[in-house]
């Protein structure tokens, strides 16, 4: 089922994953995970190398694999679709030409001018009776894009932003936003300024049936009920760096606590 279907039921819930390691992507989807978030702006992950093997590893498992890429402009956009990417995650989207520009990647015309080619894993290679009309209108419809509101200027141009055609989502970074404020950095929301730009979003986006992803870390069950209620419903629970390490410093605890009589 696809992530935009999930979502019609209720909360979705995924990981980020920044390792590239093929087995974590599946193991996350064979927990029944949602989504997988593979993140190309920060680690090391390489678009053409390792990005395909990591969303056939998602699909093999039965989770969405949204793809974090570089920036506004970036031709990667295309290529994850592509390669079987329900959706993509666009970072530092500041004015609503940021947008039109992920649009024209991401869309098919009318609402983009991605380029066409049958031979790729989105068009199931050509086969199947494949037939051009179906298969553009089809991609405009389910294809998810998703641009992060992680700066100031995205609060200040949101009516604007939020009235360009096909955007699924609004990923909400606080991190960056509190960066952007001078704020102290952090995933709870401390600053005034911070969630302030959240509110506004929040009203904004609920006004126009727009999904808001953010980050709940730690993804306690009390954390999770306070998100939902707060307007989230793309949970993104932490990344596998940070459960590895968490499960690597409580074994370092029970480590300390052994007694040698």
């Amino acid at each position: 089922m696809l992530l935009k279907e999930k979502m019609k039921k209720g909360p979705v819930y995924g990981i980020t994953c920044y390792t590239g390691a093929a087995c974590v992507v599946e193991t996350i989807g064979d927990w029944g995970y949602d989504f997988v978030y593979l993140d190309l702006e920060h680690g090391s992950l390489d678009a053409l190398t390792n990005m395909e093997r990591l969303i056939l590893s998602a699909l093999h498992s039965g989770t969405s694999p949204l793809v974090r890429v570089a920036g506004v402009h970036d031709s990667v956009i295309r290529q994850v679709l592509e390669m079987g990417a329900e959706g993509v995650v666009v970072p530092h989207c500041r004015t609503k030409e940021d947008v039109l520009a992920i649009m024209k990647n991401a869309k098919f015309p009318p609402m983009g001018r991605q380029g066409g080619e049958s031979n790729v894993r989105s068009a199931a290679y050509g086969t199947k009776g494949f037939d051009w009309m179906a298969y553009t209108k089809k991609t405009n419809q389910d294809t998810m894009v998703i641009p992060m509101d992680e700066d100031f200027e995205f609060t200040e141009n949101i009516d604007e932003i939020l009235s360009v055609e096909g955007v699924d989502a609004v990923n909400f970074g606080p991190v960056d936003y509190a960066l952007s404020v001078g704020a102290n950095v952090g995933y709870k929301i401390t600053d005034d300024r911070v969630e302030n730009g959240y509110r506004k979003l929040r009203e904004k986006a609920q006004e126009k049936g727009i999904g808001i992803m953010a980050p709940v870390v730690p993804s306690t069950t009390s954390d999770l009920v306070a998100a939902i209620g707060r307007g989230i419903n793309m949970l993104i629970l932490g990344n596998d760096m940070y459960h590895f390490q968490q499960a690597l410093k409580g074994m370092r605890k029970e480590i300390e606590n052994v007694k040698i009589k």
